[in-house]
């Protein structure tokens, strides 16, 4: 399914969540869109032409990499951490 569920989402808010109720910050807003990025390519595995979904993609690739670059920029150590956490690179 490519719609995070909501209790998923809750659990990946709360493992990178800075203080109580933070759903903002890039951390938590790059773990979500990491979670979607993993369910399109499963579901693109399954679905090879489906390129509308393949476009959607892309763009939240593209954004996430945006939202990497700004973390990188401001706070690197965080960045390295997040990237760890998440198995990026």
């Amino acid at each position: 399914m490519m719609v995070l569920k909501k209790v998923r989402k809750e659990e990946v808010m709360g493992k990178y969540a800075q203080s109580k109720g933070d759903t903002g910050s890039p951390e938590v807003q790059v773990a979500l869109l990491t979670e979607r990025i993993n369910s399109l390519v499963e579901h693109l595995k399954k679905n090879k032409k489906d390129n509308h979904s393949r476009r959607g993609l892309l763009m939240i690739v593209s954004q996430r990499k945006k939202l990497l670059m700004y973390l990188q920029g401001k706070d690197a150590s965080r960045h390295q951490k997040l990237s760890a956490s998440l198995g990026l690179r």
